[in-house]
């Protein structure tokens, strides 16, 4: 496969192309480009006060990438881990962020947070509005062929199985 690259001169690109196109070529002079050079005139932090940034005291448990050799300065505490969803979180960090494992374990401990959230709000004496927290009312207002959608969808496969329940119970 060959590719053709058309070379033309800086000359050619001062001119505005017939489709009019403001700033046409302007990344060709170094001179014009907005970035260059890289450099700021004084330089940022040559005087700075600190050596060092000021690490936060770890008082939780914190996950981190096996890709960064320590923690970051700054880090957040207000969702320590906790129960099974904490342990698979702690099994999902000894994987290496481009291995598949790592993000799937990780989306299978939020479903397992949510399941640990139900069952500790309902061990603390409070029953969940599922339908209420789930967007049902926005849904209702503002997607009602969305909402007889899923409604149609979640009767259906509740009808599936209280069929293959109906038909497991007959065979004893």
């Amino acid at each position: 496969m060959t590719i053709y690259v058309e070379k033309t001169s800086p000359e050619q690109h001062q001119k505005k192309p017939p489709g009019g196109i403001e700033g046409w070529g302007a990344d060709l002079d170094p001179q014009v480009r907005p970035a260059y050079p890289m450099e700021r005139t004084p330089p940022r932090f040559i005087n700075r006060h600190w050596d060092e940034l000021e690490h936060q005291p770890r008082t939780v448990k914190v996950f981190h990438s096996t890709e960064r050799p320590g923690l970051t300065p700054v880090f957040g505490t207000a969702q320590p881990p906790s129960g099974v969803s904490g342990k698979l979180r702690d099994v999902a960090f000894r994987y290496s962020e481009n291995d598949l494992r790592h993000w799937l374990m990780l989306l299978f401990a939020d479903r397992v947070n949510v399941v640990e959230g139900i069952i500790d709000d309902l061990a603390h004496g409070h029953v969940p509005n599922l339908f209420k927290e789930m967007g049902g009312p926005a849904e209702w207002k503002y997607n009602r062929a969305g909402f007889y959608r899923k409604a149609a969808i979640a009767g259906g496969i509740v009808a599936v199985l209280l069929v293959l329940n109906a038909r497991r119970t007959r065979r004893r």
